[in-house]
């Protein structure tokens, strides 16, 4: 194949993705929005989670489309479309007012399509302009604009559904994203044909690359056969299940420590989310994908478990929410590197796509037992302690889909779908 040098379009490439994310992450500030959702609505608990939940599942399910689409049509068509939907949802919710038919069909529906159109599409163009060993950097950065999103969504959030109510925030959001999501979209660009990212040259003469090459181009049809699939499926549904729940309550986690300043809480959740990512992406290109995923699993078990008995104390609980949002984020850069290690760049658009899907499951059922819970008990213990318990089982399960890739190291080549 034949080496281009075009070292500058890959960092471009990155950055106009991690901006992209900064938009997307609007998701992220739903419990800022959803606590200023006046009582006069009449919405409970849970009707208060259903717009976030759906929105989750939504995105989710948008993925693969939108990595198919991409896969065939590049990644700035089907980012556009993204931002033009995420604009729309928004707007939608706007003209709803306090009907939750119309804020689950905009922003869960619409937004949560649009948001799942424009992230497929900001990894996967980053990633193949780099070597194997620089996967999971280039993944943590990139979606490190998502977890940092709420650093200053979740302010302007605060600001605006208090002087303009929640509907005005709609459309103030619904404009100013569609705008920045569309313009950025246009610097996503795929390598030309017959591009080969340049490794770096080893320090030593016996040194091994950092991250492990990746495996033979594997198609959807031939990947959903595989275990490793459904393990780091099941895995990663545990993840995004135990951090979404935690995203979608965290100004309320704050108002006994914190009172009207419980918008920060969300703050250090988002800036462990995106720091996590970056950090794990680093560190599992150095130790493995698995090993990773275990020490943030088992980490994680033990910050939710550590909200039952946070008390009052508003510094424990920022420090332990900013924790657990570092151990959520690490799943959102571990995945798709795993997804690309496993089964190769060709159709990875698609292939994550459809690993994505543990995501958005995590998001759509735990978020809403959590608002069931909360209105039979007054409280999330016994949702923490399920979280807790979820987090030491998929802890469990890195042993055995390390087991499987120490078996099989190349997977057989299969046609590409």
């Amino acid at each position: 194949m034949e080496t281009i040098k075009t070292a500058n379009h890959g960092w471009r490439v990155t950055f106009a993705g991690t901006g992209i994310n900064l938009a997307l992450g609007v998701l992220y500030t739903w419990s800022v929005i959803s606590a200023a959702i006046p009582d006069s609505w009449g919405w409970n608990q849970a009707d208060k989670a259903l717009p976030y939940s759906v929105a989750c599942f939504v995105f989710a399910l948008a993925m693969i489309l939108a990595g198919r689409l991409q896969d065939r049509f590049g990644p700035a068509i089907v980012a556009s479309i993204g931002g033009v939907l995420v604009g729309l949802g928004c707007i939608i919710a706007w003209q709803a007012g306090s009907s939750l038919a119309g804020f689950v069909v905009g922003f869960g529906v619409f937004a949560g399509v649009g948001i799942g159109f424009g992230y497929a599409s900001a990894t996967p163009p980053a990633v193949k302009w780099f070597p194997p060993a620089k996967t999971g950097l280039i993944a943590g950065l990139v979606v490190s604009g998502f977890g940092l999103a709420s650093v200053y969504i979740a302010p302007l959030a605060k600001y605006l559904t208090s002087t303009v109510g929640v509907s005005t925030t709609m459309l103030v959001f619904g404009i100013g994203f569609l705008i920045v999501v569309v313009t950025l979209a246009q610097f996503l660009k795929n390598p030309p044909a017959g591009y080969v990212a340049q490794a770096p040259a080893p320090k030593k003469a016996d040194d091994k690359p950092a991250a492990p090459a990746a495996a033979n181009d594997v198609n959807w049809k031939d990947m959903l056969k595989t275990s490793q699939f459904w393990l780091l499926w099941f895995m990663y549904a545990c993840g995004s299940a135990a951090g979404l729940m935690l995203i979608g309550i965290a100004t309320k986690l704050g108002k006994a420590s914190l009172g009207a300043s419980a918008f920060f809480v969300v703050v250090a959740l988002s800036v462990g989310n995106a720091g996590g990512r970056i950090f794990a992406g680093i560190l599992s290109d150095k130790i493995g994908r698995q090993w990773t995923m275990f020490g943030a699993y088992l980490l994680q078990a033990v910050m939710v478990l550590s909200l039952i008995y946070v008390g009052t104390s508003a510094a424990l609980l920022l420090l332990i929410v900013m924790i657990a949002g570092a151990n959520y984020g690490a799943n959102l850069s571990l995945f798709p590197s795993a997804t690309k290690d496993y089964f190769g760049l060709k159709g990875f658009g698609l292939n994550y796509g459809l690993m994505f899907t543990a995501w958005g499951v995590g998001g759509l059922i735990l978020p809403r037992v959590n608002g069931m819970i909360i209105d039979a008990t007054g409280n999330s213990d016994i949702a923490f302690m399920i979280a807790g318990g979820l987090m030491v089982v998929a802890a469990a399960m890195t042993f055995v889909s390390r087991a499987i890739a120490e078996k099989s190291q190349t997977i057989a080549p299969a046609k590409a779908a």
